[in-house]
């Protein structure tokens, strides 16, 4: 103790908290130099003398412990896809106004000054905006809360108003409150305000008159607005790509867009819906979307049911892929056919044409000419496994978009372009 006395006997003024702070220094120096052994070398930083205070340090890297937890990353937008949600149920609250302030102006050789208490801001609204770069439902959260308006203050200063908060959905959203259609958000942009915030408290202020020069009362602020919505997804493209599992949707639209889905050499089903675009010479885009596998009784919600089958609904036109491997592939156009109806009536009548797909496989040139012998839409043959007459079916899908644009989306408003 007299050593270490000693040593720091230049400095002109000794605190207590000087001394413990050296003391702990020359401890942990002497524990940190414990580690290394005799005959590595020490190194330079350990090596210099402790000449004063400022010198000191009460900490060690090797005894060092990491402090806090590293923030979790948030999922890109590539890996959100992964998990892809096409419906979700979201509480909104809207934020709350902020109180009114009861004060009253008071300075020197001003004593009545008059009341100067400010309102209170307005709560943040919550809005609910379609963006074309969202791709799912997945980055919502069931429950939204707004921003509260801030509280009003003396010398009539006014609240600040809570800022609103965006929830952002993909394009082709639907806004259902107890089952009933609220609002479509197909336009990139577009809004719609969910629920309002809450207004603001009124000041001592706002109640002045002549009648009461001194008016001691302020309101509190009014609670937002709470609701409880659903959002559904449903695909927005011109065409859809309908069949049974393992008929090859997923493997054509690889061959006749820009969209790369997983295909395999083994039979499985696509669970999330894809869509391509087609691009031609003039530059116009058709947009073609891969709905996963229907099987019988999907009306009844089997198998993926109906939470696949509303992204049939937006398509404007359907192309029907039928399996040519399979033993009687012209019963596979009947069971669409009733499934889709039963689902919604008429659904089946939309502009359409048949694909008869997989004509790389043996026996499929007789299945083709029965085929277009029982049915009288048009039949595209072709194989998207090779390529083979991908083309017509590439001209023919022009041929129904120019169709949907002169007749103005079926009377449904104005058509959809990408």
């Amino acid at each position: 103790m007299l050593a270490m006395l000693w040593r720091v006997k230049s400095l002109r003024l000794l605190s207590p908290d000087i001394l413990l702070g050296y003391m702990l220094g020359q401890e942990v120096s002497r524990n940190c130099l414990s580690l290394f052994s005799h005959s590595s070398p020490r190194p330079a930083a350990l090596k210099r003398k402790v000449s004063g205070v400022r010198d000191v340090s009460t900490s060690c890297t090797l005894c060092a412990k990491v402090r806090g937890s590293p923030k979790k990353r948030e999922l890109s937008e590539k890996k959100l896809t992964c998990h892809f949600v096409d419906h979700r149920r979201v509480k909104l609250v809207a934020g709350s106004g902020g109180k009114g302030a009861c004060s009253f102006h008071s300075e020197p050789r001003k004593e009545w000054g008059g009341p100067d208490g400010g309102n209170g801001g307005d709560g943040g609204n919550i809005i609910i905006k379609a963006d074309r770069f969202v791709k799912s439902l997945a980055q919502v959260v069931p429950v939204y809360k707004g921003e509260d308006g801030k509280s009003g203050g003396n010398k009539n200063c006014y609240g600040r108003n809570g800022s609103p908060t965006y929830i952002r959905v993909p394009l082709g959203t639907l806004v259902k409150e107890q089952g009933t259609t609220v609002v479509d958000l197909s336009e990139h942009g577009q809004e719609y305000l969910a629920v309002f915030g809450g207004t603001g408290g009124k000041g001592n202020r706002f109640f002045l008159t002549n009648e009461n020069r001194a008016p001691m009362t302020a309101t509190p602020g009014i609670e937002g607005q709470e609701r409880v919505l659903q959002l559904e997804l449903r695909t927005m493209a011109h065409a859809g790509l309908v069949g049974f599992p393992n008929a090859g949707k997923s493997s054509l639209l690889r061959a006749i867009s820009n969209a790369r889905p997983a295909v395999a050499a083994y039979p499985f089903t696509t669970l999330n819906p894809h869509v391509g675009i087609v691009k031609y010479r003039d530059h116009e885009q058709v947009a073609v979307a891969d709905i996963p596998g229907i099987i019988r009784g999907a009306h009844l919600n089997r198998g993926l049911g109906i939470s696949f089958l509303r992204h049939i609904e937006r398509c404007r036109f359907l192309l029907f892929v039928l399996d040519l491997s399979t033993p009687e592939p012209w019963n596979q156009l009947q069971h669409l056919h009733y499934e889709l109806d039963q689902y919604e009536p008429g659904l089946s009548q939309r502009p359409q044409a048949i694909i008869a797909n997989k004509m790389d496989v043996l026996e499929a040139s007789e299945k083709l000419e029965t085929l277009r012998s029982l049915v009288t839409q048009r039949v595209i043959p072709v194989s998207a496994l090779t390529g083979q007459n991908t083309e017509e079916l590439i001209l023919h899908l022009r041929e129904l978009y120019d169709g949907y644009l002169q007749g103005e989306g079926c009377g449904e408003g104005k058509p959809t372009r990408w």
